[in-house]
């Protein structure tokens, strides 16, 4: 039995040491608003916080995790959808498919807990997630957005409109 805190909630689990914390997340905790994507920690679909810092739980093992450490999934980001990063996705239809969304948000979250006005070089090298259907012009908007600087948001959604 493993002790995890997410969300803000104790909870044990059963698995093995080496299980992917990913796999513990949606198949023992029940929380499925973390993807699966690559499997290598590459496309960012299974980021998650560890202490406020993006995590790719598809190569974390479980045992790497200890107890004390505060685990927060998308779920746990804000519990009705009103985090201003979610807000901003919305008004801006950022996703497309939406696979790799969740991930998207929550390295977007980390990067504006670190940097609440963060530039556009902020913003690239934080933001290594993968997305398939191409929206990042759209996300960077989106995160500029929720960091309050629509205007230069704005700029990034008419380069998308106008090709």
């Amino acid at each position: 039995m493993a002790r995890l805190n997410v969300n803000g909630k104790v909870r044990e689990v059963d698995a093995e040491p080496d299980t992917p914390l990913l796999w513990v997340l949606r198949e023992q905790v029940g929380l499925t608003g973390t993807k699966y994507g690559c499997g290598v920690a590459q496309c960012g679909a299974c980021t998650v916080h560890i202490d406020g810092a993006p995590v790719r739980s598809c190569a974390l093992p479980l045992s790497a995790v200890q107890p004390s450490q505060k685990i927060t999934t998308i779920e746990g980001l804000s519990p009705d959808g009103s985090h201003p990063l979610q807000k901003a996705w919305v008004r801006l239809d950022v996703p497309q498919c939406g696979y790799c969304q969740s991930g998207m948000i929550m390295a977007a979250a980390a990067l504006l807990k670190n940097k609440p006005k963060p530039t556009d070089a902020d913003i690239d090298a934080a933001m290594t997630n993968i997305c398939r259907c191409g929206t990042y012009n759209r996300v960077r908007a989106a995160i500029k957005t929720a960091a309050g600087d629509t205007k230069t948001a704005s700029l990034d959604i008419v380069h998308v409109v106008r090709g």
